[in-house]
């Protein structure tokens, strides 16, 4: 019987691609829509910096980013929000707002999927 891929490895390359990466978060957001678990957030963000920041920066950076990554997801408010979206844009993402896409069988508006506004992009 053939042994199979490990699966971490072949996402972390994949997650390399800045497109993969946003289609990747927005996934897992997008799905956990008001269920979204910490962990489950917790664990997509790091994926995404281990493919995105961590081979770009020093040891020290690397460690700092990641403890930064604990203490906002811990905060509440809207606090929370701006130092996600500074954390997002070390790893040269930026968090974006954009129109909901509607379910099938609904009258389709002229803005569906338009992008609206991006945080932390001053």
């Amino acid at each position: 019987m053939p042994k199979s891929v490990p699966y971490h490895p072949l996402k972390i390359k994949s997650l390399k691609d800045p497109l993969f990466a946003v289609a990747y978060l927005t996934e897992i957001f997008e799905e956990e829509a008001g269920d979204l678990e910490f962990g489950i957030m917790r664990k997509a963000l790091l994926d995404v910096f281990e493919a995105l920041g961590e081979p770009n920066m020093s040891a020290e950076d690397a460690k700092l980013h990641l403890e930064k990554l604990d203490v906002l997801l811990s905060g509440e408010g809207s606090a929370t929000i701006y130092a996600l979206a500074n954390w997002l844009k070390v790893l040269g993402l930026n968090l974006t707002v954009a129109v909901a896409q509607e379910d099938e069988g609904e009258e389709s508006g002229s803005f569906a999927g338009a992008e609206l506004a991006e945080v932390g992009n001053v």
